[in-house]
């Protein structure tokens, strides 16, 4: 008796089940693009809110969260490899990379870490291009201890001597892998072309310069550029505004040198003249790059530019390149374009893919096709809807954090587009959402001319110039310009080898 009550209650549950997800089913549409979506409402935050003017002189930005017991301290500094001297290559990498691992003048370098082991913070630092950065993670706890570690490592660095010599040793032990990797050899000569040979961006170590380097070195640089005026502090995490403040305060106060002032970042770049460039390695694989000169990000048409380039390649499997070249004819695992708009000088527009040599031609033919047609006939009203409904609802996501929030603003302050364009980011959706089709298409007549582009080919010369016995291409349908052969260059003086 028991059991058919159980048996009854059962199928009972499983009619009514079945009804409701019947019922439910309804709702739901049979393809995902028929998926309908409320409006995403969302105000970004205000830079001004949470930028603090220091006594110390830098500016601070501030953003206060009790989720965690963590605060988060970055410091950017206005310097990069572009203010070193020539011979001194690798000096700001070495400098940046040991200032918070090598030690202070009253730890040794091992005291250093242990004391940050035991209080389970992360210190680090680096200087790359155009910029520096000092970082400091720690529980809210500790804060007193670890601002003094802070204060210890941003005005008196050690530079112990060991830690400079492992330094110089693992820069000569990689320079001696540079001609092993295609990839390597493919970026370095795109900078080359891209930006010129005397841009500071190619401004490459040998093993000379990095044999050269001393503590005297590292420690002229620290003292140069490491100084408040040159500062730009994002905080986040567990503290109160007004406490803070004043512990920033206290941080720059009495600063124990001068130092120099900002320099601003080199422009003077030049672009290679169109044609195709080669780069003979015995690879079974090619990788081509195409480039254009680009922009800077205050291009008024910096938005169009944007939409078109995620259409164009920037949108992975959404967009065209990707679709032609690894979609429908299986010729890479990526294929790609990137446009970006630079903050200093213009950057340079990139198409790139890596392919099986008898295919590389073919895949390079169909990119430029790619990019000839998205002149010639413009885009669909989906692309549009899709490219630009990727921008904005994403554009939340530079927010998602508290970290973020000061990192971007402080990143902003930076550049100085927090002062140019205060209201970037309020009206960034709806400069995206005014990109018309025909915006679309007259930059990509604009900026996307194949008569100008440069083709760098690294990989097997003769295997690629075989081609594919079914889709034979000539050299002389990519390019009108003259092919060029780049030497490869030995490792540890960069010069070209015979």
């Amino acid at each position: 008796m028991m059991r058919d009550l159980i048996y009854i209650q059962l199928v009972a549950f499983l009619i009514v089940s079945g009804c409701a997800t019947n019922n439910g089913s309804q709702d739901i549409p049979d393809r995902p693009e028929k998926l309908v979506f409320p409006e995403l409402k969302y105000e970004p935050p205000v830079g001004a809110d949470y930028r603090v003017q220091l006594k110390g002189g830098p500016v601070a930005y501030l953003v206060p969260s009790t989720e965690l017991p963590l605060v988060s301290i970055s410091i950017s500094v206005r310097t990069g490899k572009y203010v070193v001297p020539r011979g001194k290559e690798g000096l700001a990498a070495a400098a940046g990379g040991l200032l918070a691992s090598a030690g202070t003048k009253g730890r040794t370098a091992e005291a250093l870490q242990e004391r940050l082991a035991f209080l389970a913070a992360r210190l680090g630092s680096s200087v790359g291009e155009n910029s520096g950065s000092v970082s400091l993670n720690m529980l809210s706890k500790d804060l007193d201890e670890g601002m003094a570690i802070l204060r210890e490592v941003l005005t008196e660095p050690r530079f112990q001597q060991d830690r400079l010599d492992l330094f110089k040793t693992q820069q000569l032990s990689g320079m001696k892998q540079r001609n092993d990797d295609s990839r390597g050899l493919e970026g370095r000569n795109l900078l080359r072309l891209g930006y010129g040979e005397h841009f500071f961006r190619n401004w490459l170590p040998t093993k000379a310069s990095i044999e050269s380097l001393t503590q005297d070195d590292l420690k002229a640089f620290h003292r140069d550029w490491f100084h408040p005026a040159n500062f730009v502090v994002a905080v986040s995490g567990d503290f109160e505004r007004a406490d803070m403040t004043a512990r920033l305060e206290k941080l720059f106060a009495k600063w124990p040198f001068k130092g120099k002032p900002a320099r601003a970042v080199p422009t003077n770049k030049t672009f290679a003249k169109p044609g195709i460039y080669f780069v003979n390695k015995d690879v079974n694989q090619g990788r081509v790059t195409i480039l254009l000169n680009g922009i800077t990000r205050d291009n008024p048409d910096y938005y169009a530019i944007q939409v078109m380039n995620d259409i164009l390649g920037g949108g992975g499997f959404t967009s065209r390149i990707t679709n032609r070249v690894r979609s429908d004819e299986g010729l890479a695992y990526s294929a790609y374009s990137v446009f970006p708009g630079g903050t200093y000088f213009s950057r340079t527009f990139v198409a790139g893919f890596q392919s099986k040599s008898r295919t590389v031609l073919y895949a390079t033919s169909i990119v430029l096709e790619e990019i000839r047609k998205i002149a010639a006939t413009g885009v669909t009203d989906k692309e549009m809807a899709t490219a630009k409904n990727s921008f904005i609802q994403t554009f939340p996501q530079a927010f998602a954090t508290k970290g973020q929030v000061a990192g971007t603003f402080a990143g902003e302050e930076f550049t100085g587009r927090g002062k140019v364009d205060p209201a970037y980011f309020k009206n960034y959706r709806a400069k995206v959402a005014a990109v018309t089709k025909a915006d679309v298409q007259r930059v990509a007549k604009k900026y996307l001319n194949p008569a100008k582009v440069v083709i760098l080919i690294t990989g097997n010369k003769q295997e690629i110039l075989k081609g594919h016995p079914d889709h034979p291409i000539k050299l002389q349908t990519l390019s009108k310009g003259p092919l060029t052969d780049l030497p490869l260059r030995d490792p540890f003086t960069l010069k070209p080898l015979k």
